[in-house]
């Protein structure tokens, strides 16, 4: 593995069996991080200037259920390596006809249908209550780099998709797919949330694009099955490979909202430690 040094643009990729085979991270060392949620193993390789770090959402070995992934865990590794950018995969299934299985589309909202996970860092007593902003919950900055890769590499990718997370592991009966459809929800995954709230709430940017698999329950013509979404998952993997890696490449160290939503909170940011690129002041329009 090319070590680039403590001052490189650090990015991480949180991603599904379709990333697990990246060709970029052939010659990548597993390695173990240590946090207050348990250890994470994870490869990370050296993209151009930018040092990536791969994590296996659901295990690099155990296929670990939806509702057990340790998500305050990976967010807090990425953290502690100085990671301020996370792009991520979400296997879907989906609500909306015009978005259709084998495509691409961009996360932009979520609604939250989980039940039992941790969803918080911030969940001990404390004089001032953290209450995050998240009108924009993906970042639009990392949308945009994801956009323009898509285009350039010829990827069809839908600009703007609502996701409902359930708490898995079971797929969603056609009611509730009635009900997530009355609500908005184009695209329906059990992993996206909590991890997109925690990594604002670790100020790391965050986008996410979702892999249509499927058709949702009551809309699919055939009963679901955890197979179909592995093949088309393993299908799309090199497309996805190309657009990260493509999009990771246009970091430059900018700066960004999602690295200043805990500017209320100073005490709660000691905690975490700044990212690895300088705090810069934001220039407001």
């Amino acid at each position: 593995m090319k070590n680039l040094g403590e001052r490189a643009l650090r990015a991480g990729i949180i991603g599904g069996t379709g990333l697990a085979k990246m060709e970029a991270l052939k010659d990548a060392a597993i390695q173990t991080v240590d946090t207050p949620f348990g250890p994470v193993s994870l490869r990370t390789t050296a993209l151009g200037e930018i040092q990536v770090s791969f994590i296996a959402r659901h295990g690099l070995e155990k296929g670990i259920p939806p509702h057990k992934v340790n998500y305050r865990a990976y967010i807090s590794a990425l953290k502690g390596l100085g990671v301020c950018s996370i792009l991520a995969t979400a296997a879907t299934g989906t609500l909306n006809l015009e978005i259709r299985p084998g495509e691409l589309a961009l996360l932009t909202q979520f609604l939250d249908f989980t039940k039992s996970r941790p969803t918080t860092f911030f969940d001990e007593p404390v004089d001032q209550p953290v209450h995050l902003d998240m009108t924009e919950p993906y970042c639009p900055r990392l949308r945009h780099n994801l956009s323009q890769a898509a285009a350039e590499l010829g990827l069809a990718l839908h600009p703007a998709a609502t996701y409902a997370c359930t708490e898995g592991p079971r797929f969603e009966t056609p009611a509730e797919i009635a009900a997530y459809r009355c609500l908005g929800a184009d695209l329906v995954g059990m992993t996206n949330f909590p991890e997109v709230a925690l990594a604002r709430e670790a100020e790391i940017c965050y986008a996410a694009v979702a892999v249509v698999t499927n058709y949702a329950a009551g809309i699919s013509p055939k009963p679901l099955s955890s197979a179909e979404v592995h093949q088309v998952m393993d299908r799309l993997g090199p497309s996805l490979e190309k657009l990260f890696v493509q999009a990771i490449q246009k970091e430059k160290g900018d700066d960004c909202p999602c690295r200043h939503s805990l500017d209320a909170y100073p005490g709660e940011r000691a905690a975490f430690g700044p990212c690895a690129l300088p705090r810069l002041k934001r220039t407001e329009d």
